[in-house]
C-alpha cells in the first residue's frame, strides 16, 4: 500500500474518535506497527489533529472533514463501473445514472474519464 493511500486510511480510520493502538492500525493496514508509528508522527507534525503516544493509542483531537471528492482511484473506477452498469441495465435511473457520471467528470478530472465520454444530453 503507498504511503498517501496508507494515511487516507489512517484518517478514516480515526475519524470513529475512538482511541486506536498502533498494533491495531498495523494490523488494519497490513503494516508493522513502526511504520505506524513513522506515519502518526508525519501527520501530527504536518497539523493533523492526532494525538497519542506509543503504548497508549492515537486519537483524532477534534473532528476531521474530508472533502468528499477525495476518491482513490479505485472507488472512482467502481462507482463509475457501477453506473455504467445502472445506465445499461436499468431504464428507470439510467438517465440519471448518466447524468450522475458526467458530474463526476466534471468535478473530479482524475476520474479519466472525459466529458466528450459522457454527456448528459445524450439519450
Amino acid at each position: 500500500m503507498k504511503r498517501d493511500a496508507r494515511l487516507y486510511d489512517l484518517v478514516q480510520i480515526l475519524r470513529d474518535g475512538k482511541l486506536h493502538t498502533a498494533e491495531e492500525l498495523a494490523v488494519s493496514l497490513g503494516v508493522s506497527t513502526r511504520t505506524v508509528w513513522r506515519d502518526m508522527a508525519m501527520m501530527a507534525a504536518t497539523g493533523l489533529p492526532v494525538t497519542g503516544e506509543r503504548g497508549l493509542g492515537y486519537i483524532l483531537r477534534s473532528p476531521l472533514m474530508l472533502p468528499p471528492t477525495v476518491l482513490t482511484p479505485d472507488e472512482l473506477e467502481a462507482l463509475a463501473c457501477g453506473l455504467r452498469h445502472v445506465e445499461a441495465n436499468d431504464p428507470g435511473l439510467a438517465r440519471a445514472a448518466r447524468n450522475l457520471l458526467y458530474k463526476i467528470t466534471t468535478l473530479l478530472p482524475q476520474a479519466g474519464i472525459g466529458p466528450d465520454d459522457m454527456d448528459p444530453a445524450d439519450e
